[in-house]
């Protein structure tokens, strides 16, 4: 998501040219053109106008620091626009009631709410919450057993499938059932908001249940319509907050930015991916730094720390540090890779790359990538991942057939991996001291164009 927007964003700030201050003719420009792209993008007009009418206000006659490019200081004037009109109190759940804290789900159907639904239980669980679901969709078929069919994949209890009764009542034996959980979550129907009868029903829902959160999953794709929606929804049962699923997606961003302004309800979640892990809460500065091609490096890391093994971190290190690295090693941090959710995923939230993957073939980003490096490292030998360079035609052919990959993957690979270990040789024998005086900067020189 974002993608559209962050390229036309980076156009328009590199023409901006070194100036002692910024002219109100160079920020009337470059409006006229962060209008246009925050349109493309089916930002909703109002949005628009309040977010250029704030920048131009920071903007006009600001004193350019010295060593900053006017482009710079434009970026970071974007950057606190956007942090602003994203930034709404409440952005956390609350769950500051007497158990069990109810929480609604609602939204359109095929936004994604069951899986949403599920995905928030697994989170809350494994911040020691205890959690029960219920699905009061009897509408849908199935929808009740994709409820119980991921609840038993999270190990959450979920209440057993009522497809007889009708909402209310399942609503009433849910809160029963209930009683002794922290948090009970109610997976309502989806529904088109200009259908009343079912609109009257998800009120009726709502005063029963009396949830401390109402929210609404929202599809990252909408578009324009994202806005009338939320509004029609808060219309009927107040919202406190929205997600947005298929922020994955190659969605134009702007229900982010559209949505939560003009309904000013906040935004608690995204959903950035189909597995149950993939929920993130929302960062208003976070998201802000994403769409500037600036990165979002403080997500990163919390992800890693969260995926990545504490102790096989620390024993990869001392290995590397005795100048031992091996393809089972390599092997290891693909995996984790994948468990951060690809290489597509992490480059994301590196700064500066949008500009950097326009110069790369699409393969590059193609997580396809380490599956089949993965395949290849499957297919050796113990010796042959110990020692890559034994690796002759009768072997490479024999990897090849098991992998079901070419020679020239299993050349590329070995080369890639050699350069690594000599870079791993050559940190082994550097000492605490002579890194801490800037030796790593010394030992990356001259590498840094073989990656």
């Amino acid at each position: 998501m974002f993608g559209d927007l962050t390229t036309s964003l980076g156009k328009i700030f590199d023409k901006l040219t070194s100036v002692g201050y910024l002219r109100e003719e160079d920020v009337e420009k470059a409006l006229r053109e962060i209008r246009i792209a925050l349109l493309e993008a089916d930002v909703a007009l109002p949005v628009v106008k309040e977010f250029t009418k704030l920048v131009k206000e920071r903007a006009v006659g600001e004193k350019v620091v010295q060593s900053v490019s006017p482009g710079q200081m434009v970026i970071k004037i974007v950057q606190n626009c956007l942090e602003e009109i994203l930034t709404l109190e409440n952005h956390e759940l609350d769950l500051s009631t007497t158990p069990p804290a109810v929480i609604l789900i609602a939204g359109l159907q095929g936004s994604g709410k069951t899986t949403t639904t599920a995905k928030i239980a697994h989170k809350l669980k494994k911040e020691g919450k205890k959690v029960y679901l219920a699905s009061l969709d009897v509408y849908r078929p199935a929808a009740q057993e994709q409820l119980l069919t991921l609840a038993q994949q999270i190990e959450v209890d979920c209440l057993p499938i009522e497809a007889a009764k009708k909402p209310l009542d399942i609503t009433k034996k849910a809160l029963k059932e209930a009683k002794f959980y922290d948090v009970l979550l109610l997976d309502t129907a989806g529904r088109l908001h200009v259908d009343a009868e079912l609109m009257k029903e998800l009120q009726q829902v709502k005063k029963l249940a009396n949830p401390i959160e109402t929210l609404l999953v929202a599809d990252s794709i909408t578009g324009q319509d994202a806005v009338t929606i939320a509004q029609e929804f808060d219309k009927s049962i107040s919202l406190t907050g929205i997600i947005l699923t298929r922020v994955d997606s190659d969605a134009r961003g702007g229900a982010a930015l559209s949505m939560s302004y003009i309904t000013k309800c906040p935004i608690k979640f995204l959903g950035v991916g189909e597995k149950i892990s993939d929920l993130e809460n929302f960062y208003p500065d976070r998201i802000a730094s994403r769409i500037l091609d600036m990165g979002d490096v403080v997500s990163l890391v919390e992800k890693a720390a969260e995926i990545i093994d504490k102790e096989e971190t620390e024993e990869l290190m001392k290995k590397v540090e005795k100048g031992r690295f091996d393809l089972d090693m390599l092997a290891n941090q693909m995996k984790s890779m994948k468990k951060m959710g690809g290489i597509s995923s992490i480059m994301k939230m590196i700064p500066g790359i949008g500009k950097l993957t326009k110069n790369m073939n699409s393969n590059e980003m193609d997580d396809s990538v380490i599956n089949k490096q993965l395949a290849i490292i499957c297919s050796m030998t113990k010796e042959e991942k110990r020692n890559p360079k034994i690796l002759n035609a009768s072997r490479k052919i024999r990897i090849a057939n098991g992998s079901a990959t070419r020679a020239q993957d299993i050349n590329k690979l070995v080369k890639q991996f050699l350069q690594m270990q000599k870079m791993a040789k050559k940190f082994g024998k550097m000492d605490k001291e002579s890194l801490m005086q800037g030796g790593l900067d010394k030992l990356l020189q001259g590498h840094e164009n073989k990656f």
